[in-house]
């Protein structure tokens, strides 16, 4: 259960991430609302998720599935560049995500 809220924390900060992308710095209101919501709820989700997993493993992971989550909406939804060495860097953090859910168990 703890996995599979962290994934869910993870999917919510992603979430986050594009209501702030469409916020526009702030001047726009609902998505600025809709991000601090998102983030608040993520962050709420995160800590029961941390109540069974360790910490840093929790909060690397919540990190990083946010980050490939974002970096690839990026590309897709707001046209970021897909150079060779970004998705080389998505790759790394992939590997990094797995590597920890494998050591963790």
């Amino acid at each position: 259960m703890a996995w599979f809220l962290l994934l869910l924390a993870s999917v919510v900060e992603i979430a986050m991430g594009v209501s702030l992308k469409y916020a526009e710095g702030w001047t726009r209101f609902w998505p600025s609302v809709g991000g601090l919501f998102f983030a608040l709820l993520s962050v709420f989700i995160l800590t029961f998720a941390m109540r069974h997993l360790p910490a840093g493993t929790a909060y690397a992971i919540w990190t990083g599935i946010g980050a490939i989550g974002i970096a690839t909406l990026g590309i897709v939804l707001f046209g970021d560049p897909a150079t060779p060495l970004r998705l080389g860097c998505i790759a790394l953090i992939i590997v990094g995500v797995v590597g920890l859910r494998l050591v963790e168990g």
